[in-house]
This record gives C-alpha cells, sequence and structure tokens, in this order.
C-alpha cells in the first residue's frame, strides 16, 4: 500500500496516483478562474495536507495558502490556518 494515494474523476473516467514518503503527493484541479492546490507530504513521520488556491487555467497570478492540516503519529490533527 502506498503512503500517499489520490484518485480523480473526469470525463475520461478515473486515473489515480500513488507518492511516497519521499515524493508526497499534488494535485491542482482548476476551473478556468479559480483552482485548489493540495500537497500532502511527509514531515518528520507525520502526515501533512497543505491546502491553497490558485488563479485557474488563465494564468492569474493567484496563489494563496488557505492553511495545513497536520495528522500526528497519536491520531490527533491540527489544523494552522493560513496567516
Amino acid at each position: 500500500m502506498a503512503r500517499f494515494y489520490a484518485s480523480i474523476q473526469g470525463s475520461r473516467g478515473e486515473a489515480t496516483r500513488m507518492g511516497t514518503p519521499a515524493s508526497g503527493i499534488h494535485s491542482h484541479t482548476r476551473g478556468w478562474d479559480i483552482g485548489a492546490n493540495v500537497r500532502v507530504f511527509d514531515e518528520d513521520g507525520e502526515d501533512v495536507c497543505y491546502i491553497g488556491i490558485s488563479g485557474g487555467s488563465n494564468g492569474a497570478k493567484l496563489s494563496k495558502c488557505v492553511g495545513t492540516l497536520t495528522a500526528g503519529n497519536a491520531g490527533e490533527y491540527t489544523w494552522e490556518p493560513a496567516a
């Protein structure tokens, strides 16, 4: 089983990808004017999920972190909104 796993569904069916602790996994899902960046990666043995927004496919320069969610080793979760 992969440490990180992603699936996506579109008009051409489903696609999946796996990531390792070294690579993590990243998606950039977007419409024309807005998009969402999600990165899940290992940081000191804990899973961290970065969530951000982008300007979408039209090339707008919007890039903003919404926050990060960390899954601790003891099963607790920590949400840190962006400043």
